[in-house]
C-alpha cells in the first residue's frame, strides 16, 4: 500500500487530487495537510511513499517546504504540482530536488502516472520540462569562456566521460580499482569543475561538447 500525502492550502483542490487517486483503484493511504508546518508534522510523525505538494501556499512557499524535506528526508520522492505553467518553476524546482513537476490542468491520468513513477524512485518529467533543462544547460554553456572540462585532470576526465556515458560509480571503481568513495569524491570535483549539479548535466554537457564519441 502506497502512503501518499497531499499538499495544499485549498481543500477543494486536496479532495479533487484524492478522487483521482482513489478512482485509479491502487491500494492507497491518502493523508492531507494545507501548509508548510503541518506538512512537515506529518512527515516527522509518519512514514510516507510520495509527498504531493503546492507551490503556492500561505506561510512557508512549496520551495522553502522542499528544501526542508530534501534536506531531512533526502530520499523522499516529492512531486510538485502548480498553477504556474513549467517555464516558471519547473526548472528550479527539479534542480532542488523535486521528483517531478505537474501543471494542475494537467490530465487525471498523467497524475496518477506521475505517482506510480516516483513511487518507485523515477523521475517524472513531462517533454516540456526536458526541453526547458536542456535549454537551461544551453544557456549556461554558452556563457562560459572556453571549455571547462578542460580544468580537469586526466583521471577526473576519464571518469567524467564514463559517468556521462551512463556508467554507475561502483562500476567505475571495480574497473579502476578504487573505492566507491573515491570516484564519489571526483564524480563532487568534477560537477563543481563543470559548474553542474546532476550526471544528466554531464551527460548533456558531453553530448554539446562532442565527447561522447570518445566513450
Amino acid at each position: 500500500m502506497k502512503r501518499i500525502l497531499i499538499v495544499d492550502d485549498h481543500a477543494v483542490v486536496r479532495r479533487g487530487m484524492i478522487q483521482i487517486l482513489e478512482d485509479t483503484g491502487d491500494k492507497l493511504h491518502l493523508g492531507e495537510a494545507s501548509d508548510g508546518v503541518e506538512a512537515m508534522e506529518k512527515i516527522r510523525s509518519e512514514s510516507w511513499d510520495v509527498v504531493l505538494l503546492d507551490v503556492a501556499m500561505p506561510g512557508r512557499s512549496g520551495a522553502d517546504v522542499l528544501k526542508q524535506i530534501k534536506q531531512e528526508y533526502p530520499k523522499l520522492p516529492v512531486l510538485v504540482l502548480s498553477m504556474y505553467p513549467e517555464d516558471q518553476y519547473a526548472v528550479r524546482l527539479v534542480r532542488a530536488g523535486a521528483s517531478g513537476y505537474m501543471t494542475k490542468e494537467s490530465a487525471p491520468e498523467l497524475l496518477a502516472d506521475a505517482v506510480r513513477m516516483v513511487s518507485v524512485g523515477k523521475k517524472y518529467i513531462s517533454p516540456k520540462v526536458a526541453e526547458l533543462l536542456a535549454e537551461t544547460l544551453a544557456e549556461n554553456l554558452n556563457d562560459v569562456e572556453g571549455d571547462l572540462h578542460a580544468r580537469l585532470s586526466d583521471r577526473e576526465f576519464h571518469v567524467f566521460l564514463q559517468i556521462a556515458g551512463g556508467k554507475g560509480l561502483s562500476d567505475i571503481a571495480r574497473e579502476l580499482s578504487l573505492s566507491v568513495k573515491t570516484i564519489a569524491s571526483y564524480r563532487s570535483r568534477i560537477l563543481e569543475k563543470l559548474r553542474l549539479k546532476t550526471n544528466a548535466d554531464l551527460t548533456l554537457y558531453a553530448s554539446k561538447h562532442d565527447l561522447i564519441n570518445n566513450l
